[in-house]
């Protein structure tokens, strides 16, 4: 039996899928935000009645962000492999839910956890380290706290660690086997250096 949180965490490719915003508000705003924070080169389509000037700005720094200013309409799911629910309108919010689920996509509804496939956590990134943040959807603010407290613990220079890592695995010989516990042993001793 599963206790806690049992959330699978992912790392989307988002310049190869493309993603669908319903909402063109705050929270429209809030999640595109997230989406170009993780990747400047996201493949977002925002479907809004109407926009508000933030949205609009976001458009001019990505030319993969389209913006469509009209109502929802059932066409806008095609094609589409995320589709994220941002509106004020619960009513609208699950109609659209409904649709999108019965052709497999995944969704995410701003603020309403029940209707969620998926949440966007918080993100943590120092180069190519990249760390995702879950509460299981319970506190969006905890998430943001322990981001800060990552960011500022982190050191810079994580991700030339991780480079040097990679040329060290890449000059290793053997199986799979021996680089895991070849690596194990030099990361090891970064610890327990810290220790001393």
């Amino acid at each position: 039996m599963t206790t806690g949180n049992s959330l699978f965490p992912i790392f989307l490719k988002l310049d190869q899928i493309q993603t669908l915003i319903v909402g063109g508000g705050n929270v429209g705003l809030e999640k595109l935000d997230a989406l170009l924070r993780n990747d400047h080169e996201a493949n977002v389509t925002i479907v809004a009645k109407k926009f508000n000037a933030e949205v609009k700005q976001r458009q001019g720094l990505s030319r993969q962000i389209k913006l469509i200013e009209r109502p929802f309409r059932k066409r806008d799911l095609r094609g589409k492999d995320l589709v994220i629910l941002a509106t004020d309108d619960q009513t609208l919010n699950a109609k659209v839910r409904s649709m999108a689920r019965r052709r497999h996509l995944l969704v995410n509804v701003a603020d309403t956890p029940g209707l969620c496939d998926f949440y966007l956590g918080s993100t943590v990134k120092k180069g190519d380290l990249k760390i995702g943040i879950s509460t299981n959807g319970k506190s969006p603010t905890f998430s943001k706290r322990l981001k800060e407290v990552l960011n500022e613990t982190l050191p810079d220079e994580t991700d030339l660690l991780l480079q040097n890592l990679k040329v060290i695995r890449d000059r290793l010989k053997g199986d799979f086997s021996f680089k895991v516990k070849t690596l194990n042993g030099i990361t090891k001793s970064l610890i327990d250096r810290n220790e001393v």
